[in-house]
């Protein structure tokens, strides 16, 4: 989708503004209250939303990555200028923890996805090398079944070839059309070379703010 040069200044100055970490939620009761639009990132463990979110908003250590899968163990808000408010989700799939956490983790991310009227979108994070996977697709569903719209995002393009990518895109969007609450077009990113990232901050500022 081509935007206008101004719709993508003004997005790349959104997240180049303000933005502070504002709590972790690691059970329901202590979500923070509803206020501003919320977009969220959500993928399988070491999927690479937190360095997603730290290229978005042109920082290296907004959101916490490390190489170990499941590093992020709650549901972190950033607050970016006062107009939107970023939702780290934790990852599910390959954490290695018990199985009563893991499950812990689902619920209060289930929870979270049913439960805030302010959440404009979901950006479901897929690593462009694997395409996606099982634990994906039920995801999918899940999203599908709250009635929450989401869109896939292809992570750690830098790994494949200029020429896979476009096949790696059309792959995934094939598997988005089959779910009701998907949104058809999917975005291929990097955030190690910032390849795709101003396109997915404009589609952001675009669904959260309506710009």
């Amino acid at each position: 989708m081509e935007r206008a040069p101004e719709a993508s200044e003004g997005a790349r100055k959104l997240f180049a503004g303000p933005c502070e970490f504002v709590a972790g939620a690691a059970s329901f009761e202590s979500l923070i209250p509803i206020s501003l639009p919320e977009v969220a990132f959500a993928g399988r463990s070491n999927v690479g939303k937190s360095s997603l979110v730290n290229a978005l908003t042109g920082r290296r250590t907004l959101a916490r990555t490390s190489s170990s899968p499941g590093h992020t163990r709650q549901i972190n808000f950033f607050d970016l200028g006062g107009r939107l408010m970023l939702v780290d989700l934790p990852g599910y799939g390959f954490a290695q923890v018990s199985r009563s956490m893991k499950e812990t983790w689902q619920d209060l991310a289930s929870a979270y996805l049913r439960g805030r009227p302010t959440l404009k979108r979901v950006c479901l994070l897929i690593d462009s090398r694997h395409g996606v996977k099982d634990t994906d697709r039920e995801t999918m569903k899940n999203l599908d079944a709250a009635a929450v719209s989401y869109q896939l995002v292809l992570t750690k393009a830098d790994h494949l070839k200029p020429a896979q990518i476009p096949k790696a895109v059309a792959a995934a969007e094939a598997v988005a059309r089959k779910h009701g609450a998907a949104h058809p077009q999917v975005l291929p990113t990097s955030s190690e070379t910032g390849f795709g990232i101003p396109e997915l901050r404009a589609e952001i500022m675009d669904v959260a703010l309506g710009h």
